[in-house]
């Protein structure tokens, strides 16, 4: 991640746990060789967020009133970044599962992203 983006990350992860308890963790994704040659791959899979986390979310009283935790994934882009076929791949199916994910360009941005997604669960 560009030291751009990086600076981005740490804001949003900051935000977004001040405003909503969301756990952010660094998810580096990419490949190394070894010595010998081997291909060593790491973090979750190609096209997964910068951030991937949790948000606690409280269930409503028809709902048992119980605390869930829910995945959240955030790909922070600098203004101009674009995100890849694989990254929109990832956040579409994290969203489709019932997660909150998507691209965040600022604190601000993340914040609206998850308190979206919230909204839709209580609705």
């Amino acid at each position: 991640m560009a030291k751009q983006e990086n600076n981005i990350f740490n804001r949003i992860r900051v935000a977004v746990s001040e405003t909503f308890g969301t756990r952010l963790f660094r998810n580096h994704t990419g490949m190394i060789k070894d010595e010998r040659g081997q291909v060593h791959r790491f973090g979750l899979c190609k096209g997964s967020s910068d951030g991937i986390g949790f948000t606690p979310v409280t269930i409503t009283p028809e709902m048992v009133g119980k605390k869930v935790a829910v995945f959240t994934a955030i790909e922070a882009k600098t203004l101009t970044g674009t995100a890849t076929k694989e990254q929109k791949n990832f956040i579409l199916i994290v969203k489709n599962l019932g997660g909150f994910a998507g691209v965040a360009r600022s604190d601000e941005e993340a914040n609206q992203l998850i308190s979206a997604g919230i909204y839709e669960l209580k609705s």
